[in-house]
């Protein structure tokens, strides 16, 4: 039976939490002076409120999950969290429609990117702040960060982990899962330290600084200005984007054992980092030649375009520095694939993944193998280990849901009068957690606010699906997971 009030008491600490992150909009409102401080006030005491009344409602209950609790706490988690995220944006009038204020929220949890808002300049400094802030507490996982400061509340925090985690192999650097997700945290805090600090350093003020440091390592895209980054025009700026963005693009177990231990060999090594290297290269050499033959970029230009874009796009972080939607359609064809395959798995990117794409190109090598040999006995190996079948059959129902949210989704934006095109971009884009699409109707710098709101509702739980890939929502909606066992 699901054990509701272990997860009332475990929702109730986490909307104490949110309350806590709004305190730092607070003070970046009070700081600025601006008329958003009554809005984060009033927000904080609802959160911390209804915080209470869960708490008190799950009193006395075990720090125990099964792994129908586990599933349940982490979907409930996204969505409450989105709930209550949103308060500050309905109480300041920055968004006035439930609606509305609930996609941007999401988006911003999910690290979607996609915003309703046709005009970020005009929000106060607290709420840019807010919508900076969302995007960095989502980029490893709410419950996630749940685990690495309050471990004894996560009872079974193995099964919380596997229900939030990406990629189809959670990897862990200890034995203790709650000192695997210090030292990940810790990793994700210095690389947005190091990335504000080599933003201040080029010029950007200290507001601007640590707004893009944190949806550049979250590869949210959430920006200040409407032109994202372009706003700077400046190729420092570009530069620093798309070295923080690809680092966060990286399996941060990986991360840590390279760089911070010092085995680099062990990245060099890897398949999955060997794909998302390979795809990154050889798409920035032929959107670069696109651009130069059809377009006339100068060289450079077109190098810093092209990269800037393939990063942003396969890390799903969805910045921008030009005008994808005036490149030729070749291009779009090349992002939308890189945008499909996304970054690693255990990053903060979302997408496929490359290493569900390495394990699926062995899959086929070794299919078109057993024809010519049928009794050949031919494993697929990840990095020399051998991969389970039953890893394997997991994997290709993961890429047939995936598939099928796009088709699904596509076919009721096209009955709502979205043409086919900018449908499926956007349903992929939603999926992948990418945010701004490629087409001049809701293209990157175009917003999604003209959607109907059923539209937006869908593609709201489309974003929620794809941040916790899919099987973990679905399978709420299963007869068997709510049968006593």
């Amino acid at each position: 039976m699901v054990n509701f009030r272990i997860i009332s008491k475990i929702i109730g600490s986490l909307l104490f939490i949110e309350a806590l992150f709004m305190g730092g909009s607070l003070a970046v409102a009070l700081t600025s002076h601006e008329d958003d401080v009554l809005a984060f006030l009033v927000s904080m005491l609802l959160t911390f409120g209804c915080g209470f009344l869960l708490l008190f409602l799950g009193r006395g209950a075990r720090n125990s999950l099964n792994r129908h609790d586990a599933y349940i706490v982490v979907t409930a988690a996204w969505a409450v969290f989105s709930l209550f995220g949103m308060i500050p944006f309905l109480v300041h009038g920055t968004i006035t429609n439930v609606t509305d204020a609930y996609f941007e929220t999401m988006s911003g949890f999910t690290t979607t990117g996609a915003t309703i808002l046709d005009d970020v300049e005009r929000l106060p400094h607290g709420m840019l702040f807010w919508r900076s802030l969302m995007q960095w507490i989502g980029g490893l996982g709410i419950v996630f960060f749940t685990i690495a400061i309050l471990p004894s509340l996560v009872g079974g925090s193995v099964k919380v982990f596997a229900a939030e985690a990406t990629g189809p192999i959670k990897a862990k650097m200890h034995p203790r899962l709650t000192t695997t997700a210090k030292w990940i945290w810790s990793i994700y805090l210095l690389l947005t330290i190091a990335c504000g600090l080599s933003f201040w350093a080029v010029g950007l003020d200290w507001f601007a600084a640590a707004n893009y440091a944190m949806t550049t390592t979250a590869t949210g895209g959430f920006s200040i200005h409407n032109d994202s980054l372009a706003f700077y025009a400046d190729a420092r700026v570009d530069y620093i984007a798309i070295l923080f963005q690809f680092l966060a693009g990286i399996n941060f177990t990986l991360l840590y054992v390279s760089i911070f231990k010092g085995r680099l060999r062990e990245l060099l090594r890897n398949s999955e980092f060997k794909l998302y290297l390979s795809i990154v290269l050889l798409s920035t050499l032929a959107i670069m030649t696109a651009l130069l033959i059809q377009r006339g970029y100068a060289l450079e230009p077109a190098f810093r375009s092209a990269l800037f874009h393939v990063v942003s796009f396969m890390t799903t972080t969805g910045l921008f520095n030009d005008d994808v939607a005036l490149w030729p359609h070749i291009t779009w064809i090349i992002l939308g694939a890189v945008m499909f395959v996304g970054a690693c798995a255990g990053s903060t990117s979302g997408g496929f993944k490359c290493v569900r794409a390495v394990m699926t190109l062995k899959t086929l090598r070794n299919n078109f193998r057993q024809i010519l040999h049928p009794s050949a006995v031919l494993p697929v190996k990840l990095n020399g280990q051998s991969v389970s079948q039953t890893r394997i059959t997991a994997l290709f129902a993961f890429f047939t849901l995936f598939m099928l949210m796009i088709l699904v989704t596509a076919a009721i934006m096209v009955l709502s009068g979205i043409d086919m095109i900018n449908s499926i971009i956007i349903a992929l884009s939603c999926v992948s957690n990418v945010g701004p699409s490629l087409s001049n109707d809701i293209g990157a710098n175009i917003t999604w606010s003209a959607m109907p709101d059923y539209i937006k509702w869908t593609l709201s739980l489309l974003m929620l699906m794809g941040r916790l890939e899919i099987m973990t929502v679905l399978v709420l909606f299963t007869p068997t997971f709510w049968k006593e066992n």
